[in-house]
């Protein structure tokens, strides 16, 4: 399951390439007021492509999301056809910071980016990654880049 990011170091980071933000910012446009979800492919902290996969949840889409085990094993293999991994997650929070919740907290997996986007009156705004610590208490920013590999700008 996933990749390391930087594991020995306390500061993570993550490159984001400009086409992979321009599809999460419409995906979030798109499910707005409802939160979106999806699966960040690449390499250790560089992502090459993003999945937009479908919230499931059944507890309200305004405030929750759920990737369902079907959309996660496709997302796996996606990665992996293309000699990937899945380096984490992206979701959005309506009319909310780019932050990540409670309910984030308790249903993240160490090790993983999670890359979160503010969508305010249907328009994203902030886009934010985090990692989850390894003793799971709480998460720590990842300093977030958009640029092709060797090319960035933060």
């Amino acid at each position: 399951m996933g990749s390391n990011l930087n594991p020995k170091e306390d500061k993570f980071s993550l490159l984001l390439d400009p086409l992979s933000v321009e599809d999460i910012r419409c995906h979030g446009r798109e499910t707005y007021p409802h939160e979106c979800c999806g699966a960040l492919l690449g390499h250790g902290e560089l992502v090459t492509k993003v999945l937009a996969l479908r919230n499931t949840t059944d507890e309200g889409p305004r405030r929750r999301f759920l990737i369902s085990p079907a959309d996660y094993q496709a997302a796996e293999a996606e990665a992996s056809s293309r000699g990937e991994q899945l380096v984490g997650f992206y979701h959005s929070h309506p009319d909310h910071p780019a932050r990540p919740s409670e309910h984030d907290l308790a249903h993240a997996w160490p090790v993983l980016a999670y890359v979160i986007i503010s969508v305010r009156k249907g328009e994203p705004g902030e886009l934010t990654s985090w990692r989850l610590k390894a003793d799971r208490s709480a998460f720590d920013q990842m300093e977030l880049t958009i640029g092709e590999a060797g090319q960035e700008t933060s």
